[in-house]
């Protein structure tokens, strides 16, 4: 009886192929997309001139000698960030969102890259992110520590290690964020500098830094959308120029 020869390029090419789908079944589901207020401050107005390039939205306020590049949640738009970063931007910061692949900041961890490049009057960098964003961000700030001044972590937490860093670091969250592990935020803690600037937004939730809708699973805010903007927008402010 002859043996049956076992296909194994076959058999591995069938993986991929399962876990490629499923990967595209993934990223294509439950996605968040800009709502009307998220649209409305991506436009120009007298104080930030907003412009639309290479994947990237900049938020140009009139003077400004410190940049923010931020990375957006998993699977959320992101030009549903355009409130938090034009009140940013008027506070004279230099804001940046990189369109990530498939609206995945971890899949372009490097993407700060370019974007600093193509700003050289900015004198002092910051890199932020939210939630799984807020990861991504940490996982470059860590591998460019000297390049950066700090990391903004809005929703999200790190794993790494930052504790002997010299990042100015600012995390900020919602009491009533039910999509934040909080236990795994709290156990992260310790990697970060001991002088972290920490903002708890009482009333606050996941989705409201920035305007994509509810997230599923969130908690239920007690505070409006514009207003969590408003309080991390001043809170950054006063913890990186004033």
């Amino acid at each position: 009886m002859k043996k049956k020869k076992i296909l194994i390029p076959s058999i591995i090419i069938g993986v991929l192929l399962v876990l490629s789908a499923a990967f595209f079944i993934y990223v294509n589901t439950d996605k968040y997309y800009a709502d009307d207020t998220a649209l409305s401050a991506a436009v120009s107005d007298n104080d930030v001139t907003v412009t639309k390039e290479n994947g990237k939205m900049v938020f140009t306020p009139k003077s400004y000698d410190h940049g923010l590049i931020f990375y957006p949640g998993a699977k959320v738009e992101y030009s549903s960030y355009a409130p938090l970063m034009k009140e940013l931007a008027k506070k004279d910061i230099l804001c940046i969102i990189d369109e990530m692949p498939f609206d995945m900041a971890i899949l372009d961890i490097n993407a700060a890259n370019s974007v600093k490049e193509e700003f050289p009057s900015v004198r002092h960098w910051y890199i932020g992110g939210h939630s799984l964003g807020g990861y991504a961000a940490s996982s470059y700030a860590d591998k460019h520590r000297d390049e950066l001044d700090g990391l903004i972590l809005l929703a999200a937490y790190t794993t790494s290690d930052l504790s002997d860093s010299s990042l100015n670091v600012i995390s900020i969250y919602g009491s009533n964020d039910k999509v934040l592990d909080i236990n795994k935020y709290r156990d992260s803690y310790s990697l970060l500098p001991a002088d972290t600037k920490e903002l708890i937004i009482q009333g606050g939730c996941h989705s409201y830094f920035g305007s994509y809708g509810a997230q599923k699973g969130d908690g239920i805010p007690e505070i409006s959308s514009s207003e969590q903007i408003k309080q991390t927008a001043d809170f950054i402010e006063d913890n990186i120029i004033n």
